[in-house]
């Protein structure tokens, strides 16, 4: 069973450890994908399991007759684990001008960057084009967990009725209660849409605002909290209106992810906690130099775990 970054740093809080604590909670806080996510340690580097296709047949049978022999369809995979952070150096006049807090500081801001490249990659990761990191959604999701919003060249507006369909392709989790682990990604100026829309009669009621536990208000779609992506740790942003469109005509959509987390769902693994080392003083330069690393990866153990509505512009939502 998995746990989340925000439990993991409350585990190292009460051991005392109040740096990995803060460091792990800086990992969660810069990310929605990572806030929601779980991992699964696991030894090694990949994780190999079955993911049922396909539901065994049952049937009814008469007196004296024999059920049909019916199996299901279990297809093998594999998950590889990609290693993930960067260096850091602070130079010492910097130290002796600011004290020690600032490779707090640094540290801190290297781990924001390491959240949101992470975050890029569990969206458009593409391990064909980088062998070095893992595949994201965009990759892995195909057949009917990949709608169209529309056929137009050039793209379509997004309707309501499209993300119906779009949640409606994605399992949730077993023994779930309500749509808690269900979230819908999308870039910032969709989900501005989105709030626009609330006010027009024609397509508002089902995207509402609705305080939180800290009074902060929620945007929801069906119940399902909406989360919006920005940019990644290089200034590009990470759902950008820039995709093909399923119409043809200059790339200019964008997708939108129904995502339902959680075990035997979408799930993170690891092999290692977040690692934050200080190397010490460089021989080479006058810096301490500080060491991140993660090794880590995704696994969508459910087909129907989640699901990519494509070719969506920017326009007015439509019912």
């Amino acid at each position: 069973m998995g746990i989340s970054l925000i439990e993991a740093s409350k585990r190292y809080s009460s051991m005392g450890q109040d740096w990995e604590s803060a460091i792990v909670q800086q990992f969660a806080d810069s990310s929605p994908v990572l806030d929601n996510l779980t991992f699964r340690t696991i030894q090694g580097n990949a994780l190999r399991y079955n993911r049922q296709e396909k539901m065994p047949g049952v049937g009814f049978r008469g007196l004296n007759e024999s059920f049909e022999e019916s199996t299901g369809v279990m297809n093998p995979q594999v998950e590889t684990l990609a290693i993930a952070g960067g260096y850091l150096d602070v130079d010492l006049s910097l130290m002796r001008s600011f004290g020690e807090g600032i490779r707090s500081d640094e540290e801190l801001n290297k781990v924001d960057s390491l959240a949101l490249s992470w975050t890029r990659t569990f969206f458009k990761g593409d391990s064909s084009i980088n062998p070095r990191e893992f595949d994201g959604l965009q990759r892995r999701l195909t057949g009917t967990q990949v709608i169209d919003a529309g056929n137009s060249s050039g793209g379509d507006p997004l309707s309501l009725r499209a993300l119906d369909r779009t949640i409606s392709r994605v399992r949730r989790r077993r023994r779930s209660r309500g749509d808690d682990d269900l979230r819908l990604f999308m870039n910032l100026e969709m989900k501005l849409q989105m709030q626009a829309a609330i006010r027009d009669t024609a397509v508002a009621g089902f995207i509402t605002l609705i305080p939180d536990d800290f009074g902060r208000e929620v945007m929801r779609y069906q119940g399902i909290i909406i989360e919006a992506l920005e940019q990644d740790n290089n200034g590009e942003d990470i759902l950008p209106f820039a995709e093909a469109n399923p119409g043809g005509g200059t790339p200019a959509s964008t997708s939108i992810y129904c995502v339902c987390f959680g075990d035997l769902m979408v799930e993170g693994l690891q092999n290692m906690e977040i690692e934050v080392r200080d190397l010490g003083e460089l021989q080479s330069k006058p810096c301490m130099r500080t060491v991140v690393e993660w090794e880590a990866g995704v696994a969508v153990m459910d087909g129907r775990a989640a699901a990519r509505l494509q070719g969506v512009i920017d326009a007015p939502i439509v019912a």
